[in-house]
């Protein structure tokens, strides 16, 4: 599975339908979404997921109403959704040096809500279009469930994930019964890695029980960027100075040690009295382009700084999320790339 950073063909994304994801803000969503796609589309191609024709009309019309003018490298696919988080919906793409592949894994909705059954079928329908063979990872007989949020990998064989999502044993349980080592081999079989580096616990108000791409994100092959909370009283102190303690310990695939940066977080965002999953590292990286969610915050400014330096060769943008944040992901979540046809 290569990294973020290496070439794409494209970026998917699925125009958001469902107002219950959403709810009292839908309205600003397709605006966020067509920002998103205003920007990608100068850099790749973007393929945007709609459900019929009636919601490609409007996502052309909020397109061109915010300055999308050339259509040329915007594709609009027609696949019934559930929802529109593609990356945990979308097949995880895989490459060698002559084709792109990919692996279809089961979606359960994060093992939570009951609406999932046309998401599970996704990632086979576009894979089907753009890879050249389509795997659908099995251990013991039984197709696993994994969405591509719970994963981040170097491109090198090293891959990020917690604890938390993963094996936990009473909440949100993806595959009851698989060990850290079923999953290791899983991962090694389908994905080509050969090292995992167990983090405890995602930042609290995730509505997926620990999406690693809200806590540490690679930036590079031995670089990490990981968020932290200088507020002790915080409910993500803790847990975030164990997933830092955890990092500066570990190394790559290679036995060597990874150079971590430490990523702010933004002061806590509420709506409807619940606390949302708001962080600097649901970022996504694009070819030439890196987006980040901002939240009208005095840290906004320090994340894009430290994103722009570690990504000197790209444009950093910030999108404005607090809307977004209200369907308990932002920019990561919403985004699945397609790798460029072999390694450049």
């Amino acid at each position: 599975m290569p990294a973020e950073w290496e070439p794409h063909e494209a970026t998917w994304l699925a125009w958001p339908h469902n107002r219950d994801d959403w709810p009292g803000k839908m309205a600003a969503i397709y605006w966020v979404y067509a920002e998103i796609v205003r920007h990608l589309h100068r850099h790749e191609w973007v393929r945007l997921i709609v459900p019929d024709a009636v919601k490609e009309k409007q996502a052309r019309r909020v397109l061109r109403q915010v300055g999308v003018e050339d259509f040329a490298r915007i594709e609009f696919h027609r696949i019934a959704t559930d929802r529109s988080w593609v990356r945990d919906t979308g097949p995880l793409f895989i490459t060698n040096e002559q084709e792109v592949a990919a692996t279809c894994w089961r979606f359960s909705a994060w093992a939570k809500y009951p609406n999932w059954q046309r998401d599970d079928r996704v990632a086979g329908r576009f894979a089907g279009r753009f890879a050249t063979r389509t795997w659908e990872p099995k251990h013991n007989g039984k197709r696993v469930v994994l969405e591509g949020g719970a994963i981040d990998v170097n491109g090198l064989g090293t891959m990020l994930a917690t604890e938390e999502c993963l094996l936990s044993s009473d909440t949100q349980q993806r595959n009851p019964g698989m060990t850290r080592e079923d999953y290791e081999t899983v991962f090694r079989d389908y994905l080509g890695v050969e090292n995992v580096l167990w983090l405890g616990k995602g930042i609290v108000g995730d509505d997926t029980h620990g999406h690693v791409d809200d806590l540490a994100r690679f930036v590079g092959p031995r670089t990490i960027v990981t968020v932290v909370e200088p507020d002790s009283a915080d409910p993500n102190y803790e847990p975030l100075e164990d997933n830092l303690r955890r990092l500066k310990r570990m190394r790559d695939q290679d036995g060597r040690r990874f150079k971590v940066v430490e990523l702010p977080m933004p002061r806590p965002l509420t709506f409807a009295g619940l606390r949302l999953p708001a962080s600097y590292a649901n970022f996504y990286i694009a070819n030439g382009l890196v987006l980040v969610p901002t939240f009208n915050d005095p840290n906004d400014r320090i994340a894009l700084n430290i994103l722009a330096e570690l990504f000197p060769d790209r444009e950093v943008v910030g999108i404005h999320s607090v809307d977004f944040a209200w369907g308990f992901g932002t920019l990561h979540c919403s985004t699945q790339q397609q790798p460029a046809g072999g390694r450049k």
